[in-house]
């Protein structure tokens, strides 16, 4: 029996209390390490809970993505009552932000990065994230490819206008970490292009955040075995089948090849004001839970810094 499972009874975390058992730590994410160190950083459980470490699914800083834990998961009455507490939560945070709640006063934009495995549950996650909202309180930007007008600009201009000011809200569906994912791996960007936007990247992060956009970033990660079933679902449902594409079947043949490009991106992007949050994605229910919670923990960071 899992750890989940056995906590469950009387035992079990209040489901509206923030933050919840499972948060993670990381090893060296202190300002200032240097690259070996962040080579070396891998995650441990949070000292201060006594949840078993192997239910751990999610980190800010991961080794490699095959320390993931994609057994995790939630019985459904833990999933409804902890995605509950965490939608409320999420929308007091983000009627602050906007200053709905606040006397008027606008708080930091807030700009949620969503990347991972195709059919990794994105778009489950985005909408759990958004159900409690108003609809004129958030923007959702999906992207693929640049058309031809875009790739006549740095391909970080295609984003800029879409950041969220102060009291704004957007999500993102896919980034600019095509650059150094597809883009590397299909040969759309050169070696000298693609080992160049990991700074261009980060400082580009870091300017946002200290001009006030608490940016957080996920990636979610299925298995290939997961990811098979999905296809083969999606295949098979024609009020789906346009989510399934050539390019995703492709993409699966080189999965080895992203995974090498996923890990170098996260040793090099990940930074203090921005870390990466690497969500279980095997079990939808786990996964989208984690996703709320995690984004009010780094929204609660953000506001911290805020108000310094």
């Amino acid at each position: 029996m899992r750890e989940l499972d056995r906590i469950s009874g009387e035992n079990a975390p209040n489901p509206f209390q923030f933050p919840f058992p499972f948060r993670v730590v990381a090893i060296g994410d202190q300002r200032g390490d240097d690259d070996q160190d962040r080579r070396s950083r891998v995650c441990k459980a949070d000292p201060n809970t006594t949840a078993d470490p192997k239910t751990i699914a999610y980190c800010s800083w991961m080794a490699r993505l095959d320390q993931v834990d994609m057994t995790a998961r939630l019985k459904n009455k833990d999933y409804e009552a902890r995605l509950e507490a965490a939608q409320l939560r999420f929308l007091e945070l983000r009627l602050q932000l906007g200053g709905q709640t606040a006397g008027g006063k606008l708080g930091p934009g807030l700009l949620v990065v969503m990347e991972g495995s195709d059919a990794g549950g994105k778009g489950g996650a985005i909408k759990r994230m958004v159900a409690r909202l108003d609809p004129r309180h958030f923007n959702v930007y999906s992207y693929a490819a640049p058309d031809s007008r875009e790739l006549r600009h740095h391909f970080l201009w295609r984003f800029w206008a879409r950041v969220p000011g102060k009291g704004g809200m957007c999500v993102f569906d896919r980034s600019w970490y095509g650059r150094v994912l597809v883009e590397r791996v299909e040969g759309f960007a050169s070696k000298e292009q693609w080992t160049r936007a990991f700074d261009e990247i980060v400082n580009f992060e870091r300017g946002l955040a200290l001009e006030g956009v608490i940016l957080v970033k996920f990636w979610m990660q299925v298995s290939p075995d997961e990811q098979l079933k999905r296809f083969k679902d999606r295949e098979t449902d024609p009020l789906r089948r346009w989510k399934l594409t050539d390019e995703d079947w492709r993409n699966r043949e080189k999965q080895g090849q992203y995974n090498e490009a996923a890990e170098e991106m996260f040793e090099h992007t990940d930074h203090d004001l921005a870390p990466w949050n690497l969500i279980a994605g095997d079990q939808k229910k786990w996964a989208r839970v984690a996703v709320l919670e995690t984004l009010i923990q780094r929204i609660e960071e953000g506001l911290e810094r805020w108000n310094e």
